[in-house]
């Protein structure tokens, strides 16, 4: 053999040896479930569970979304497959004599966990769960891999196409979940769920029915979840009257519940008849209530369940026939006990092995503060305030319970003090921070939100159940944001997420400043009629013009991405997207719009009726993206979308009366504060030395003529936005704005002040424009008072320092600020305080002293980690003495009322100014679970404004 050949024959051999190396390392870690040329079939276990079937169906509907053609699917007895997709439970035959090696015992005994690899002969792809939903969740893995979204059909996610699906990173094997019932409650259902299943999805049933539960339970399984609280508000069909609805519930292992007022799977509202049964009140009707109970435990014996103990009103109302706390007491203990002897009758003389839970909610809260008993096996649900804050999570002394905790969680609700059932902005950091939280204190056994009518809160549900599915992606601060991205990006794209992500977070950002549906500064129960917003188009840069412009922005940029987007993801898009953003928009210009001219009004502008008209485009503008939303993809989404839910008056188009005040002058002049001086010359906010503010003037028709105005006195060192403008008839106003060129004032001698001159009308006007270089030494980072005003961020401390029993931790893209600070005690620690607990210690510069300034703590409006707990911090200004100041609330106390509607708890105290310069305040922890955003200092007496400030850097 010459050399050539030999080079030849070794080059070929390194090839076909690399080859089959790849070859093989393909074979281990991927599998190929289509091509042109193999359709693979889909077997399940033939003496396996109805939930195997569905979902191999399922799997093979979505492999012809992606493909065009579906796999035949077959029992294992019908026929034996040398290639196939095998779907059973792991200690099934079927399985086993499939599976390439052993799995681990503890692996085994994971509850709804799942094993995806190749079979013993490389041919088959194996999917084995430890239960059956295990099974479930690992085939809808596989439906994820292969592109179908969870939520495909609920937001008409579109489907690729593909030629050719290869499963990667095999074996894949899931952990066991974090929570153990993880679900949803869908309540308030009236405005958008009922009417749409009994007019478009399902009108046979005239109901929620049996073809909406199960396009919910698929739902439900293909985000990992496993349980559901029915729908039961009035006009709802009760659950169990339509026994096709449990029945799809057996078929698709999805446990049932019932919410905190409907014990024993029991819907009072629908179910319980008064003119049959009398009162439902255990006190003098034992035994027609018990029976009631009875019937239905003894109905359910064959359902996975979750069965709620305790006793409350008909609907979301105390117990009846009770007096006092100590009654209450007693005859609930006296139900409790009841209710266990029914299900060791019916379902498990051993009741730890069957699932119960008591909800710690409204006044059976303070029933268990009082020394209520309930058995450890019972599992216990806290709740939070309806807000997204939990209430509490454990009672003083507790030890650990053999039937877990659990949380109750609203992203959705119906009360007071006031609703917001229309959109979802709860943002996911607050979810995020108060379901760790939970995690944290033992509340694992179960999650449930209340999703209201599913959409819009498409987002809230899977990050919510996820959570609850793996809470362990959760726990880097920076999982909201890449959360996110991964959200929007499973959707539309790569090209398409990071935008959609942050626009989202903008969302959020600005409905956590006030809800949408809290923009007519009204409450309910008692309904209440709308009022003026807090928001002032005089000061501060013009409040309202300042949210308008950040809404406007985001219209904007929804309007760029849908251009850009192909057009077959536009339905999914207007639903996740744009309608809910659009209509904040829209809500925040009626009432923004609405004040604005009613302010405007009182000065005469004739501008105030345009601004009227912007309100009524806007409330125009909701009502045909409603319209829209509810004719997407042919229809099938009619009925919906409802944009008055419970008809509020703050869903209406207000009555704007413009009670114009006569004026003998044809315009006026107004500038950013309002302030005019003894000698009549208008007063500009201080410029701040290099600071980069820009102060507003307006001029403005009073009556129907034309006016001219133009500046004709400058100094070289001011810069206006315009200098010339003649107001006319459709041209009402304009806006200038003032700003320092901070070069060309060095160079004029720094000035301290200057004067700006304006010709209107032939008639001259005075503009006195001062200057502040009190901070000039000082570093950039320096916070400084400027007009009155020191904003701090709480996250932006100078120095802290912690101690041995807890610490203070930056919890990012959460509250107002963008940030605060979250203190957490160590190791279950009591809370105490000392001068050597943790600190947060900020530098403060004032230009200004005073004998009293108010310094505004302000923080998230949370609530104790125990039921008796407080959220304390020390306060120390300087070196006075230190001021406790406590942000728990009582109840459902007007304070409270107040904090949630603006997700700010707010405390004031007093401090001196004794020297100017440097001022120093000091946080000292000493209650778990504070939040604190920002700190304020008001040297002018006057109260910050609704919005919140930029911070006051040098």
């Amino acid at each position: 053999m010459n050399d050539f050949k030999l080079i030849v024959l070794v080059i070929l051999s390194v090839f076909f040896s690399a080859a089959l190396m790849s070859q093989d390392k393909e074979h281990s870690d991927s599998f190929t479930l289509f091509n042109k040329n193999q359709l693979l079939p889909i077997v399940y276990d033939a003496n396996g569970n109805s939930l195997d079937s569905i979902a191999a169906n399922l799997l093979a509907d979505d492999i012809l979304r992606v493909t065009g053609q579906r796999p035949r699917v077959d029992k294992d007895s019908e026929q034996t497959h040398k290639k196939a997709v095998i779907i059973g439970n792991i200690a099934s035959e079927l399985i086993q004599q499939n599976l390439n090696k052993k799995l681990k015992k503890d692996f085994v005994h994971q509850s709804e966990s799942y094993v995806i690899q190749r079979s013993l002969d490389k041919n088959k792809l194996i999917i084995a769960g430890t239960d059956p939903r295990g099974t479930a969740y690992g085939v809808f893995q596989i439906s994820k891999q292969i592109g179908v979204n969870p939520w495909y059909w609920w937001a008409d996610v579109p489907v690729p196409n593909k030629e050719r699906l290869v499963i990667k990173d095999l074996p894949i094997r899931s952990k066991q979940p974090s929570v153990s019932y993880r679900g949803i409650f869908l309540n308030d259902e009236d405005w958008g769920l009922l009417p749409w299943a009994s007019k478009t999805l399902e009108p046979e049933t005239a109901n929620i029915g049996p073809s909406t539960y199960a396009k919910i339970f698929e739902l439900l399984l293909r985000l990992n979840a496993n349980t559901i609280w029915p729908a039961m508000h009035p006009g709802t069909k009760a659950f169990f009257k339509d026994q096709e609805n449990a029945a799809m519930a057996k078929k698709y292992h999805i446990v049932i519940g019932s919410s905190h007022a409907e014990p024993m799977l029991r819907n009072n509202v629908d179910e319980w008849d008064k003119e049959v049964w009398g009162d439902f009140n255990y006190k003098i009707n034992k035994e027609n209530v018990f029976r009631y109970w009875e019937e239905r435990v003894a109905e359910t014996q064959e359902l996975d369940a979750i069965y709620t103990i305790g006793m409350r009103g008909i609907h979301d109302s105390g117990m009846q026939g009770v007096k006092g706390t100590k009654q209450a007491i007693e005859l609930l203990e006296g139900v409790i006990s009841d209710q266990r002897h029914l299900l060791q009758k019916y379902i498990n003389q051993d009741l730890s092995l069957v699932p119960q839970a008591f909800t710690v909610y409204k006044e059976v809260l303070d029933l268990y503060k009082n020394g209520l008993h309930i058995p450890e096996d019972i599992s216990l649900v806290w709740t939070d305030d309806n807000y997204g804050y939990i209430r509490a999570l454990k009672q003083p002394g507790d030890d650990k319970r053999s039937g877990g905790n659990g949380v109750y969680y609203h992203a959705s609700y119906w009360g007071r003090p006031h609703d917001y059932l229309w959109l979802s902005t709860t943002p996911p950091s607050l979810i995020r921070e108060e379901m760790l939280k939970a995690y944290y204190h033992d509340a694992k056994e179960i999650w449930i939100l209340n999703v209201g009518d599913i959409k819009p809160t498409e987002f809230q549900i899977q990050f919510f159940l996820d959570m609850a599915y793996d809470i362990d992606k959760f726990k880097d601060h920076n999982a909201v944001e890449n959360y996110r991205k991964q959200f929007y990006k499973a959707i539309f794209g790569k090209d398409f997420a990071e935008q959609i992500s942050d626009l989202k977070a903008n969302y959020y950002s600005l409905a956590f400043e006030r809800k949408p549906e809290f923009m007519g500064w009204s409450q309910t129960e008692p309904t209440t009629g709308i009022n003026q917003t807090a928001y002032d188009p005089f000061r501060f840069s013009d409040e309202i013009d300042s949210r308008i412009q950040e809404y406007e922005l985001l219209e904007v940029q929804v309007d760029c991405i849908k251009k850009l987007l192909p057009k077959q993801f536009h339905s999914a898009f207007m639903q996740l997207v744009e309608y809910p953003v659009i209509t904040s928009s829209k809500m925040n210009k009626k009432f923004l719009y609405k004040d604005k001219a009613l302010k405007y009004s009182l000065q005469s502008r004739k501008s105030a009726s345009h601004y009227r008209t912007l309100a009524k485009q806007a409330y125009e503008d909701i009502q045909l993206l409603t319209k829209n939303y509810n004719e997407l993809s042919q229809g099938k989404w009619k009925g919906i979308m409802d944009m008055k839910p419970r008809r509020l008056p703050v869903f209406d188009m207000p009555v704007i009366q413009l009670d114009t005040v006569e004026s003998v002058s044809d315009y006026g002049i107004d500038v950013e504060g309002k302030r005019i001086n003894e000698t009549g010359e208008f007063l500009l906010p201080i410029f701040y030395v290099d600071g980069t503010s820009a102060y507003f003037v307006d001029f403005y028709l009073k009556n129907k003529v034309d006016v001219q105005w133009m500046f004709n006195q400058l100094p070289s060192w001011v810069k206006v936005s315009k200098q010339t403008g003649i107001l006319h008839e459709t041209k009402l106003e304009d806006r200038i704005y003032v700003t320092v060129d901070w070069q060309a004032w060095r160079q004029a001698s720094k000035p301290a002040s200057g004067t700006l001159g304006v010709l209107v009308n032939g008639t001259k006007k005075l503009f006195k424009i001062q200057v502040s270089d009190s901070y000039q030494e000082l570093p950039k980072w320096a916070l400084i008072e400027k007009n009155g005003y020191l904003v701090c961020y709480a996250s932006n401390y100078q120095v802290k320092t912690l101690s041995a029993n807890g610490s203070w931790e930056k919890i990012p893209d959460l509250g107002h600020s963008g940030s605060v600070m979250q203190y957490t005690l160590l190791d279950g620690r009591a809370p105490f305080f000392s001068e050597n607990n943790s600190v947060l210690e900020y530098e403060f510069f004032t230009q200004s002293t005073r004998e009293s300034a108010d310094l505004y703590v302000i923080g998230l409006p949370t609530h104790p980690i125990t039921t008796d707990g407080n959220l304390r911090i020390g306060v120390q200004w300087n070196n006075e003495p230190m001021e406790i100041i406590n942000f728990k609330t009582i109840g459902r106390s007007a304070t409270w009322k107040k904090n949630v509607l603006r997700n700010k708890a707010i405390k004031k105290i007093q401090v001196p100014i004794k020297t100017k310069g440097l001022q120093c305040l000091r946080i000292y922890s000493i209650d778990d679970g504070v939040l604190l955003d920002h700190i304020v200092l008001s040297t002018n007496g006057e109260k910050p404004p609704y919005m919140l400030l930029k911070e006051t850097v040098k």
